[in-house]
Parts: structure tokens; sequence; C-alpha cells
């Protein structure tokens, strides 16, 4: 059976997420990898369980985290601060009745 390498568990195209690197033949790139495992403190057995994946696949985009760690927080941290600025655009609609419900 031949070795598989890293680079045989991570691609990027820039027709699948963005161009993001990402799992070979899934959807699920290295910051969602890295957003379970390090943010939302999942382990590598849950993120297998729960997304179909192989150990060798996280621990493969692990890597490719820490060996671009760097460019892939500042792709995390801007993500963040879009999303915070959409909220601020638009209000959650659920949470304006509660608020509304409380007076």
């Amino acid at each position: 059976m031949p070795l598989l390498t890293i680079d045989q568990h991570i691609e990027s195209t820039p027709d699948i997420a963005g161009g993001k690197p990402r799992i070979a033949g899934h959807r699920i790139t290295v910051q969602d990898i890295v957003i379970w495992h390090q943010h939302m403190g999942q382990s590598v057995d849950e993120i297998c369980l729960e997304h179909d994946l192989g150990p060798a696949d996280v621990h493969a985009a692990l890597a490719f985290y820490f060996d671009n760690r760097v460019d892939i927080d500042k792709t995390i941290a801007d993500s963040d601060s879009f999303i915070k600025v959409l909220r601020k655009a638009s209000p959650s609609v659920l949470e304006k009745k509660l608020k509304d419900m409380r007076g």
C-alpha cells in the first residue's frame, strides 16, 4: 500500500470553499477544523465522528494549520470581524422580539 502524505489530505481549488485549504474530497476547510478543535474544544475523534472524516484528515488539517498559523488565524479573525459587522447591520429578529416582550 503506498504511503500517503499531508498534501494528499489537503487541497485547495479556487472554485470550492472560496479557494481555502480543505480536506481533500470534502468542503470542510482547515479553518473549520481549527475552529472546532482549538476554539470549541472538540477532540479529533469527535470531529471525525460528526463529519465522517478519518483521523489522518483531521491531523493533516491541524498540521497544515500549524505550518500556516499566521495566515489562517488572520482569516479566522477577519471572518469574526465580518460577522460582527453583519450582526450590527441586521439585528436578530428573535432578539428584537425578546427585547420587546421584556418591555
